[in-house]
């Protein structure tokens, strides 16, 4: 929750009085306000989220994400068209009367691994989905 200057305010009615200071090098303090940014959550709430709330839990750059999954989609999407376009010349070479039990050998294997990496990625998707639902 947040206070109308935009800080966050304390969960628990308990205020919050004490400090706590932390050493960093340029380098670190850089990639801190980096974090800070992409996360859009204050330095103070990204320690006590991390150190205090969910230690094993991970903060994670949505944008960054995002655009992971986007690119997922998208390869997922064209291995679709071309395992439809396999189909259709499959069908095409049947109605032909070419298709040979040997073309039909060498695509059984890679079908099955098409299904093997996709129920893969299904699973990954399903952790992932977990993993952001447990940080809110």
């Amino acid at each position: 929750m947040r206070n109308r200057i935009g800080k966050s305010k304390p969960l628990s009615n308990e205020q919050r009085t004490r400090r706590f200071e932390l050493r960093l090098s340029e380098a670190e303090r850089g990639q801190f306000l980096e974090l800070e940014k992409a996360l859009g959550i204050s330095r103070a709430d990204i320690v006590r989220v991390r150190v205090l709330h969910h230690s094993k839990r991970m903060l994670l750059n949505a944008t960054e994400m995002m655009k992971l999954l986007d690119s997922i989609g998208t390869e997922l999407g064209r291995s679709g068209n071309n395992i439809n376009q396999l189909a259709r010349h499959a069908n095409i070479l049947q109605r032909q009367g070419v298709l040979t039990p040997a073309l039909i050998h060498d695509l059984t294997p890679l079908l099955g691994e098409y299904i093997r990496v996709q129920r893969e990625l299904e699973k990954t998707f399903r952790q992932l989905i977990r993993l952001i639902r447990g940080q809110t």
